[in-house]
């Protein structure tokens, strides 16, 4: 049987892969954000997976996840959470967690405002996890809050068996296999 999302998917995955570039062994995935039609298709692919699953928040860390996980939210009918990095402004009761190592090396420490409840059900937007310790660190957050963690819907999923499980339920447009080699 094919997801009644399939084609949705596979028209925002090609977009993607068309504009996706290497840049002196850098991504560049701010091509697929220039162009209107290219970033609908994006959004309504990312949101398209999660579109029966009762999302009441979309979670996004700055700065990439703030674009795509807005979008994604108005496209659900639903809020946007915003996931903020040490030293942003930030009003307000907040849950902190300091993330483990990311692909660089770094520890970000990522803050939640105190806003969600029991009764939502959040979903992880973001562009590209690596090693998926920001998603984890939000899992945790949304955890404490007391609302359920639904999931995490990526442009890229470079995820390892170990951390695509303990995040549940991943969804994807394409794999950093599927990007080809940086340095080519």
């Amino acid at each position: 049987m094919v997801p009644h999302d399939a084609g949705v998917t596979q028209d925002g995955r090609a977009a993607f892969l068309d504009r996706f570039r290497w840049d002196g062994g850098h991504a560049d995935v701010w091509r697929a954000f220039e162009d209107g039609p290219t970033l609908t298709l994006l959004v309504e692919a990312l949101a398209a997976p999660w579109l029966d699953a009762g999302i009441t928040r979309v979670a996004g860390v700055e700065a990439r996840g703030f674009l795509l996980g807005g979008a994604v939210a108005v496209r659900l009918g639903a809020g946007f959470q915003a996931v903020r990095k040490a030293g942003a402004l930030f009003p307000g009761p907040k849950q902190t967690v300091t993330s483990a190592p990311d692909y660089r090396g770094l520890t970000p420490e990522l803050s939640l405002q105190d806003t969600l409840t029991p009764d939502d059900i959040v979903l992880l937007v973001d562009d590209w996890a690596e090693r998926g310790s920001q998603a984890l660190a939000v899992k945790a957050l949304v955890g404490r809050s007391g609302a359920q963690f639904a999931g995490v819907s990526l442009v890229v999923d470079q995820l390892d068996t170990v951390t695509r499980t303990a995040l549940g339920r991943v969804t994807s447009l394409v794999t950093a296999h599927d990007l080809g080699d940086p340095d080519a």
